[in-house]
């Protein structure tokens, strides 16, 4: 059986209202909605397959189109050129009331806001509406209220407001009208559990209202919490509010994509669900907030961190990531009707991951905690788990783990979790007077220094002139280029030199962007290849920048930068051969990696 091919995943926009995301495509469909946390069961998931739902408002025929967001804002505004004349439609999830800009999304109302309007001349414009909750398994009944249509079926109520009248066939709600220049429709569709009072119609004045509420709040965050002003001042401030777009508003969570099962390889297996928050990001989370956001966001993250990842249990417990709720149970499943993003089966939800050792972690959030040594006073509890996480880096630091890409083959002695232990008891040994644990802080010296020793004896191969992997191997690993950015090198130390520059000629496409490692090799036990990743180019430019390599670094950067789509958005890869977007979308972890980079470019001058 052939498959539909899929849209681009470049071809979509980014909708957020801080609890959950929509993906729209450029031809004014919904397709992707998860109501209302950005891990619940979508309601619209044909971007996984066409029978799975979605929503479409668009002109007729043919159109030209071209898009932005609006102002300073994650409002979307795609404008449709058609032969008669110019629809512009205005999407978002609407934020809710609230004039503290420091808490964007507080009060959102789990509503998608939709707004036509004809510009210039006469269009016909047509409405369909699909839902298929549960990833598609539910078909909703559909039924005429006053003012729209209702959906029931599965765990919720979904009634969308419609000023046009809507035909029923079985399971789609369909509909049209000529629009003149000035006449404005407002679309609006609201959810609700099952059990509670029903989604209501709104108004179209009250539609409008919701709609410049949200451009305005968005606006405000960015005027009161975006003062970067260095070299790529857009894209980082954008990068920035696509942070804050990810971040679940309700604990300071930050998901690391919005989407689910979006391939690092067409076709392949590799498909992931990244609508968690991942210790590992904690580290790199706080740089890019520090630059692009305010400390705010920052301790935010950091405070949900620490909450999600306290526990009494051994450090045997600790875990890679949480639910955006703080929840530790990922159980990873396969969701079998599902054809996936270009036939790329299974479709996954869960990750299983989540009960891997990975030996990192520890490291990654002391390194966090270090960002925040003055407000660690007077938190005895959480200077308890701090003191107990160094305590376990260095107990398990001499064992193998899953390392940093989370390989499902064999364990071994990655190097780059060996690092992150080092930084583990550096950063202990830095707050030990602030957690109480000043007695401790020998100990954490001499075992730093011995996994220093060790790095430096069994990381480094003088062959391949290189740190690579893993202990005693002889291939390369970006994430080696985290040695100078953590401080356990100077960046011009020549073996980090050589390093940077081995992996700029060797793990390298045609494009100049950056892999992981060579799939090639089996280390990570998956059939299959995958894209360039955008996160570890971005590290490249940043080592690059740091040893003084400030003309490679900006281009570099650039290189990177520029496989972000029309809209600024970043995957988490690149397809080495096209250079067209891979895995899922849009990824913290690359906006992350930007920021970062165009700081320690702006510093390096």
């Amino acid at each position: 059986m052939s498959v539909p091919a899929s849209t681009p995943i470049g071809d979509y926009a980014l909708l957020s209202d801080r609890h959950s995301a929509a993906l729209v495509s450029r031809a004014g469909a919904v397709d992707w909605l998860c109501f209302p946390r950005f891990d619940s069961a979508a309601v619209f998931a044909a971007l996984l397959d066409e029978r799975a739902g979605s929503w479409t408002v668009r002109p007729s025929g043919r159109a030209e189109v071209s898009r932005a967001y609006v102002g300073d804002s994650m409002v979307l505004r795609t404008v449709f050129t058609t032969p008669t004349g110019t629809v512009t439609l205005t999407d978002a999830l609407a934020t809710g009331p609230g004039d503290d800009p420091h808490k964007l999304g507080a009060g959102a109302p789990h509503l998608l806001t939709r707004s036509v309007t004809c510009t210039e001349g006469t269009a016909e414009v047509g409405v369909e509406f699909r839902p298929r909750p549960e990833y598609g398994l539910v078909v909703p009944m559909l039924s005429v209220c006053d003012g729209g249509i209702q959906a029931r079926g599965g765990p919720a109520v979904l009634t969308l407001t419609s000023p046009l009248p809507l035909g029923l066939d079985s399971d789609v709600a369909t509909g049209g009208a000529t629009l003149e220049a000035g006449d404005t429709l407002h679309f609006a569709l609201h959810w609700a559990p099952l059990g509670a009072p029903a989604p209501r119609v709104w108004g179209q004045r009250e539609i409008a209202e919701e709609l410049a509420r949200t451009v305005a709040a968005w606006q405000e965050w960015s005027r009161m919490h975006q003062s970067y002003t260095g070299p790529w001042k857009e894209q980082v401030h954008r990068s920035g509010r696509v942070l804050q777009a990810l971040s679940y508003q309700p604990t300071g969570a930050i998901v690391a994509a919005a989407t689910t099962s979006l391939p690092e390889d067409p076709g392949g297996v590799r498909n992931w669900d990244y609508r968690y928050a991942w210790v590992r990001d904690a580290a790199f989370t706080m740089d890019a907030l520090w630059v692009a956001a305010c400390p705010d966001e920052a301790e935010e993250f950091f405070t949900f961190m620490a909450a999600a990842a306290a526990t009494g249990w051994t450090h045997s417990h600790l875990q890679i990531m949480y639910g955006i709720g703080g929840e530790h149970d990922l159980t990873e499943r396969e969701l079998p009707h599902l054809t996936g993003w270009s036939a790329s089966r299974p479709v996954r939800v869960g990750n299983g991951a989540w009960s891997q050792p990975q030996l990192d972690v520890y490291g990654e959030l002391l390194d966090t905690a270090a960002r925040f040594e003055d407000q660690l006073r007077d938190r005895r509890a959480l200077c308890g788990f701090l003191t107990g996480l160094a305590d376990s880096a260095a107990q398990v630091w001499r064992r193998a783990d899953h390392g940093i890409w989370e390989i499902r083959g064999e364990p071994r002695h990655f190097l780059y979790s060996k690092l992150m232990c080092w930084v583990a008891l550096d950063r202990a040994v830095r707050l030990a007077g602030h957690l109480d644990a000043a007695e401790r802080a020998e100990e954490w010296r001499a075992t730093r220094d011995e996994i220093r020793d060790s790095i430096l004896a069994r990381g480094w191969n003088p062959t391949v002139r290189a740190f690579t992997q893993s202990f005693g191997s002889d291939a390369l690993d970006a994430s080696a280029l985290m040695l100078p950015l953590t401080g356990f090198l100077p960046a011009d130390d020549p073996r980090v030199l050589a390093t940077i520059d081995a992996v700029a000629d060797r793990l390298t496409d045609r494009r100049g962007l950056v892999r992981r490692y060579d799939t090639a090799t089996g280390v990570d036990g998956l059939s299959g290849d995958e894209g360039s990743f955008l996160l570890c180019t971005f590290w490249l430019a940043q080592a690059q920048a740091l040893a003084g390599y400030t003309a490679r670094a900006r281009t570099t950067f650039e290189r990177a930068a520029a496989h972000a789509n029309d809209l600024g958005l970043l995957a988490e890869q690149a397809d080495p051969r096209t250079g067209e977007p891979l895995g899922n979308f849009p990824q913290a972890f690359s906006h992350i990696g930007l920021i970062n980079a165009a700081w320690a470019i702006s510093q390096a001058g």
